[in-house]
């Protein structure tokens, strides 16, 4: 039986990421309105994985669902894409203004739903083109547009995708208004059953990664020199480095680390080894290949 995968959707980014990355595999996408539950239904078994968004080329590591990971559910990371993401104001139309007229009208926009994330990606637009409209962030970008088509309001707007317009029957007004065009998210898809091979069309192997985290027992002068040369030394790229609290102790911290490896390289072995030498323990978080998507005159 083809697996299933819970998904933040319907017709959000996150659907999106996943039908590129899933297409021709006959696998099913299981709808869920927040991430948590996006998270509990592959812990409680009734999806085999989760499609995740870990970090954004605007606005960094979504660091929520990185905490997620590490401290609330035990789901490997199986693989990892790049998708590339478009923000488009959606409106709803009575029919009386053209999409030619709708920058005039902007001022007499009073509000503007979506995402928080999305917010962040569109601080600038938001800031020279709407200025007077008030932020009310939901759940998903398809949230903010659902409710734009239901209050039937020429002055609510939402910021979405494309397939959020078409879904809930909204104008799509203004395109790419993202403050950076090469705006990219970083999925990843966790569950506990390995992932068969699969062959994403249109993007390119960009190697093996492994993500490990990294938990000193003490702090003291040096230490974080001292973990990073396990990987320096014997010439490990990290492609990742974070810290996060702990949440057991103020100002105690994990690492969160993503390396260049696959976790069966002989030095990546020896770089574990010699970590947890020194007192640091290390937690595998999954080791899997990762994909860029590839820009074409098509896509």
């Amino acid at each position: 039986m083809n697996p299933l995968v819970s998904v933040l959707g319907p017709s959000t980014y996150s659907e999106e990421a996943a039908i590129w990355l899933l297409k021709d595999t006959g696998w099913t996408l299981h709808s869920c309105r927040t991430i948590a539950d996006v998270f509990e239904s592959t812990m409680s078994g009734k999806t085999t994985y989760s499609v995740i968004p870990l970090e954004n080329t605007i606005e960094g590591s979504v660091s929520m669902h990185i905490d997620w990971l590490v401290h609330d559910v035990e789901l490997p990371i199986q693989i990892e894409w790049a998708y590339p993401i478009l923000m488009h104001l959606l409106t709803f139309s009575s029919g009386d203004l053209h999409q030619h007229e709708f920058p005039d009208q902007l001022h007499k926009v009073r509000k503007v739903y979506s995402h928080p994330v999305a917010f962040a990606q569109c601080r600038r637009f938001l800031a020279e083109w709407l200025p007077q409209a008030e932020m009310e962030p939901v759940g998903s970008t398809a949230e903010g547009a659902r409710i734009v088509s239901e209050l039937k309001d020429d002055t609510l707007v939402a910021i979405g995708p494309a397939s959020a317009a078409a879904r809930y029957g909204l104008e799509l007004q203004m395109s790419s208004i993202q403050d950076q065009i090469n705006n990219f998210t970083r999925f990843v898809l966790v569950g506990h059953e390995p992932l068969p091979q699969l062959k994403p069309q249109g993007c390119k192997m960009d190697g093996h990664k492994t993500t490990l985290l990294l938990m000193p027992d003490a702090d003291f002068p040096g230490g974080l020199h001292q973990l990073l040369s396990a990987f320096a030394w014997r010439r490990l790229n990290l492609t990742k480095i974070e810290s996060r609290p702990t949440k057991r102790e103020l100002g105690t911290y994990y690492f969160y680390v993503d390396v260049a490896a696959p976790i069966d390289s002989i030095l990546l072995q020896g770089a574990i080894q010699e970590i947890e030498a020194i007192g640091c323990r290390v937690r595998l978080m999954g080791s899997y290949p990762s994909y860029q998507y590839e820009l074409t005159t098509n896509n």
